[in-house]
């Protein structure tokens, strides 16, 4: 389907233009019409399928075929998960938005108050947030929701794993009855139904590809002894030639460790996590979009969301937690119909993710090893405390995070003009 079927308003056609969009993608083709037809809706589909347009266009038509006079006040609020997707998103908005004159703010956490406060009391036609920082500034006074008539609901099983029910609750009763409200997820877990029931009116449901990942990527397991892992990544590196690769640890003093390692053997890489500040994280991600920085390694706060068109291989260092984590990740990947290589170093420990994996995925991994490595290499042995006896000798085990700081900066546009 072409995006002139939409009959969308002359002002987008620039910034769809300068998007590069001609063809809806499935899910874009499902859900842009029922959007303008006013309906609320439920989206499924998986990452890198274009989700973030086929929200963000049905929002900004509606804003400039129903236009206000007086005041400035908002009129549509997305809420999701990360800094780095509001960022995103905002992006989005920005370019798509480029002739509209529609003004858009971002309020997430790791950046200072004020300049979110301005934005806000200044009026933004749209609001892209995170929902930890979007309630501390309406129990402060300094945002309005009243007017809103767009809600959208973005990577909501993600909010949910990232224990934001609570907050978005609080918000939800802020905002008007009357509305309408669009939920986005790559998954649909049961619990999303908590959300759904009181908040959509009767909503359609739309469903691409919610399982399987994009059928663009392959698959490939190498089994691995724990303590062997980076060196085992170090000895793969060579033969990834592709000019962006996405590098997935279970913990942030992890995603350190290995970055700091593959920097040590001569290539450029950089950690990504809940731990660096936002100015660190900006300017990570702006360095690896643009191909200025070759390897990223990072946390799960990377699994979703981020528009990485050209890249061409994730590698799961450690197992995820789960089989949706897993499709999560390597969604990174396989993007926009281009191919892509997700590799995982499994260790005997990961049987039981591995299976799960199989199962979601509906066939066998490939099993691989690289030729000419070490696989009996033996680990380094653990100093034990002065005056306790050794009973033989451990691998060295890395200590777990202490845990997920969910964060959310603002920025605003006129006519995609950044302020």
């Amino acid at each position: 389907m072409q995006f002139d079927s939409f009959k969308l308003d002359d002002r987008l056609a620039q910034g769809m233009r300068a998007a590069g969009y001609q063809q809806a993608t499935p899910i874009q083709a499902a859900a842009i019409p029922l959007a303008l037809e006013g309906h609320d809706l439920i989206g499924t589909a998986q990452t890198g399928t274009g989700k973030t347009a086929a929200f963000v266009l049905p929002i900004l038509h509606h804003l400039l075929s129903k236009p206000r006079t007086g005041n400035r006040q908002t009129r549509a609020l997305i809420i999701t998960p990360t800094r780095e997707l509001a960022d995103q998103i905002f992006g989005v908005v920005t370019t798509l938005g480029k002739q509209t004159g529609v003004r858009a703010a971002t309020v997430f956490g790791g950046v200072g108050m004020f300049p979110q406060e301005r934005a806000l009391r200044q009026g933004v036609e749209i609001i892209i947030a995170c929902p930890g920082r979007l309630l501390d500034h309406l129990q402060r006074g300094n945002a309005n929701l009243s007017g809103v008539e767009y809600l959208v609901l973005d990577e909501a099983d993600r909010m949910l794993d990232m224990g934001f029910l609570p907050p978005i609750r609080e918000i939800l009763k802020r905002v008007p009855a009357k509305r309408q409200t669009l939920l986005f997820s790559a998954t649909f877990d049961p619990a999303l139904q908590q959300l759904i029931v009181g908040n959509l009116r009767t909503p359609k449901r739309v469903a691409v590809d919610t399982v399987a990942p994009a059928k663009t990527v392959a698959h490939a397991l190498y089994p691995v002894a724990q303590h062997l892992k980076t060196n085992l990544l170090l000895g793969l590196l060579p033969s990834m030639k592709a000019d962006s690769l996405l590098v997935f640890t279970r913990t942030k003093h992890r995603a350190d460790r290995v970055a700091e390692k593959i920097n040590r053997a001569g290539h450029a890489a950089a950690a990504l996590h809940a731990d660096k500040s936002q100015g660190q994280r900006k300017l990570t991600l702006d360095q690896f979009r643009s191909g200025r920085l070759r390897i990223l390694v990072a946390t799960d706060i990377a699994a979703r969301g981020l528009d990485i068109v050209s890249l061409g291989h994730v590698v799961n260092f450690d197992v995820p937690d789960s089989a949706t984590t897993y499709i999560h990740r390597i969604g990174r990947t396989g993007r926009a119909e281009r191919s892509g290589d997700a590799l995982t170093l499994v260790t005997p420990e990961d049987r039981e993710a591995v299976r799960d994996i199989e199962r979601i995925l509906g066939t066998a991994i490939e099993r691989k090893k690289l030729a000419g490595f070490n696989y009996d290499e033996p680990g380094m042995p653990v100093q034990q405390p002065a005056g306790r006896p050794q009973a033989g000798f451990k691998f060295r085990r890395n200590q777990p995070s202490r845990g997920f700081k969910p964060a959310g900066a603002p920025r605003a546009f006129l006519g995609g003009r950044p302020n």
